[in-house]
């Protein structure tokens, strides 16, 4: 079993070097890129495509101010709350069903609008993913064990010895990412940045566009801690309480949505009504900020917004 799906070689009828055009829009949360894709859909007659990890999920659709019903209506979305919090959804699992629409689109003539926020779901259909063997669990739990023993500075190091690509690319305090491409290189012996270098891009070079909204920070900020306000005002805590109440493993994708900690903390009488929301809005602006970095370190060459 492979950690992620990528074609050797694109199939004839994964030839999107044709019309339809495919614009990408990507960009932090609360920066308007659902408002933008409607505008851009509305005059163009463009499907609007789901390219959030989180709003794939339909338990979630507060939590991660999914698009209402009343803006599906006014154009055509796509992939938006089409999994249940009990699946999994893998990023190769998304680019085989982006890849299928796509092609369907393509059949018909129609325009793509493909707006999120997830770097990793971009990062496969323009840069492909490397077909990364599945690291066993004993490897991983290991490698959290020599994390936790080791520290950051120390662990770092040892990987800059083994992978000093993956070293030096991965971010301060990124221990998820850390922790990977130290497993990956025990598990298969082979570092991760040899591994992701031998890609291939599932889109085409000149079949898409690529646009990244990039707002003031402070404004951005404000627009997180607004939208915090409103997810409380319809009905996030009743959204959060039915998900807890499913019993689902914390492990699940949709578990570790931003939000659903901090108002399980309340929820469980941990933390205030207050103290949730503050902490709501505090986890809210710092994964902003982690995707503004991701999106100007990743996407340099596209177009600003």
């Amino acid at each position: 079993m492979r950690a992620f799906y990528r074609p050797r070689t694109r199939p004839a009828s994964h030839d999107l070097s044709q019309p339809p055009s495919i614009t990408l829009i990507a960009g932090p949360t609360a920066s308007g890129k659902s408002a933008l894709a409607l505008k851009m859909a509305r005059e163009t007659g463009a499907v609007i495509i789901n390219t959030d990890s989180q709003q794939l999920y339909a338990d979630l659709r507060i939590l991660t101010a999914r698009p209402s019903a009343e803006d599906e209506a006014l154009a055509d979305h796509r992939l938006y709350g089409v999994a249940d919090a009990e699946e999994a959804w893998s990023v190769g699992r998304w680019s085989r069903a982006v890849l299928a629409l796509l092609d369907d689109l393509r059949a018909g003539g129609r325009l793509a609008i493909l707006v999120g926020g997830t770097g990793l779901y971009f990062m496969s259909l323009t840069r492909g993913l490397a077909d990364i063997p599945a690291v066993p669990n004993a490897v991983r739990d290991t490698v959290e064990t020599d994390y936790a023993t080791q520290g950051e500075a120390a662990f770092r190091a040892r990987l800059g010895q083994i992978d000093p690509d993956a070293a030096k690319a991965i971010e301060q305090g990124d221990r998820q990412r850390l922790v990977r491409a130290m497993s990956v290189f025990i598990a298969s012996g082979r570092p991760l940045s040899a591994w992701k270098a031998d890609t291939l891009p599932l889109l085409p070079p000149g079949s898409w566009t690529g646009l990244v909204i990039e707002p003031d920070r402070q404004r951005l900020y404000e627009n997180c801690d607004l939208r915090v306000g409103w997810m409380m005002d319809q009905g996030a805590l009743d959204e959060v309480q039915a998900l807890l109440a499913r019993g689902l493993s914390p492990a699940l994708p949709a578990m570790k949505a931003v939000g659903v900690r901090e108002l399980a903390a309340h929820l469980s009488g941990e933390l205030t009504r207050d103290d949730a929301v503050a902490a709501l809005k505090q986890a809210t602006r710092n994964y902003a900020k982690r995707q503004l970095t991701w999106f100007r370190n990743q996407t340099a060459d596209w177009t600003r917004v």
